[in-house]
């Protein structure tokens, strides 16, 4: 069977709009929500919490590709991108590279796609990057370019995109697509739908050597951001990764015919869970600050980095709770001196605690979280 741009009508994909209507309506009411819920969180809170969502969206984006970066590394490039301060925390050139692109990415998202603009995304997610040919232009190789899996001796082929040397007359054409479905383009289309499309058409080319799937979720946030008008701060790739094996089976089901609303029904949902999470986290941070309100002046030193580091453990927490052994690890300190201060903690209502004995765990007391 042949791939999607092997077929006559490439790249005119087809998909049914009445299915996505209530889609497009849930992300746009969603929109307001996650606009009205981040009005309340004060200006400094509110850069924090930023670094924070875009920091994650960059660490997701690369660990779906199987690259693991040091999120420390990475926010402290995202504060100085955004004229945050510099910490002095040593930065790497691939952990540099992501927030790079991911700021670039928030601060220019208004503007016009074009081809200089995925060639400097390429060159930030390329930097040092020591296997890779021709870095911030397009692929040139004339090999396949093929996506696979399995041994060397038994590979199979998920996809295998154009040639090489079509590269420059499909990108113009993807551009100019891009370009024209925009708000107040010739062939505007829906948020959801434009972004899902998008993402797809980018990756069926597959124009770089490395990164594609990386610069494609970056295309459809790119999409969302100019059909809101406002950068999106959308956990896109943080939702995409804890599904990732559906995320990679909804691209090979879509990958040979130009009917394509399977895969837009699937990258629809898949940002609508998105928006859930990103609010999710919104009022994590918002129980995050209240709690630390309330709690002002009654931690000890031990207490404090404790609880900062279940915070830091985001909405998905410590799997199972923090356990006795837990806070005396993060802590250095003793059983006896732990047992007293996690229950001092209890009593004060900073955590909770569930089970007995070996089997106690505590829990940040913010019911907010789960609202």
């Amino acid at each position: 069977m042949p791939w999607n741009w092997e077929r006559p009508s490439w790249p005119e994909f087809t998909y049914q709009s009445s299915d996505l209507e209530a889609l497009e309506r849930k992300f746009l009411l969603s929109a307001g929500e996650f606009i009205g819920a981040f009005k309340h969180i004060g200006p400094d809170d509110r850069e924090t919490l930023k670094i924070e969502l875009i920091s994650d969206e960059a660490l997701k984006t690369s660990e779906i590709e199987g690259e693991v970066l040091d999120r420390d590394s990475v926010q402290s490039s995202l504060r100085r991108q955004f004229g945050l301060g510099n910490d002095g925390q040593r930065i790497l050139p691939a952990e540099n590279g992501i927030a790079e692109m991911m700021a670039d990415l928030y601060k220019n998202f208004d503007t016009s796609l074009s081809h200089e603009t995925m060639f400097a995304w390429h060159s930030m997610l390329m930097s040092g990057a020591g296997s890779i040919h021709t870095i911030g232009a397009y692929r040139t190789h004339p090999d396949p370019m093929q996506v696979v899996s399995g041994s060397i001796g038994h590979p199979k082929v998920h996809f295998e995109a154009p040639p090489s040397s079509k590269m420059t007359e499909e990108m113009d054409a993807f551009v100019s697509w891009f370009n024209e479905t925009a708000p107040g383009g010739k062939h505007p289309l829906a948020a959801l739908t434009r972004a899902g499309f998008a993402h797809l058409y980018f990756v069926s080319i597959h124009p770089f050597e490395d990164g594609n799937g990386r610069i494609a979720r970056a295309l459809a946030e790119k999409s969302l951001a100019q059909n809101l008008a406002q950068p999106t701060l959308i956990a896109l790739s943080y939702t995409i990764e804890k599904s990732r094996k559906d995320y990679y089976s909804a691209l090979e089901r879509n990958n040979k015919d130009m009917e394509i609303t399977d895969w837009l029904l699937y990258f629809a949902n898949t940002i609508t869970d998105a928006q859930a999470n990103t609010i999710k986290r919104v009022n994590f941070y918002l129980a995050k600050t209240k709690l630390y309100e309330t709690l002002r002046d009654q931690l000890n030193e031990r207490q404090d980095k404790a609880i900062a580091r279940m915070f830091r453990e985001g909405i998905d927490g410590f799997k199972g709770g923090l356990s006795a052994e837990n806070y005396i690890s993060i802590t250095k300190t003793s059983r006896a001196t732990a047992t007293r201060d996690l229950q001092n903690l209890v009593n004060m209502g900073a955590l909770t605690k569930t089970g007995e004995l070996r089997h106690t765990r505590y829990h940040l007391n913010i019911s907010v979280a789960d609202e």
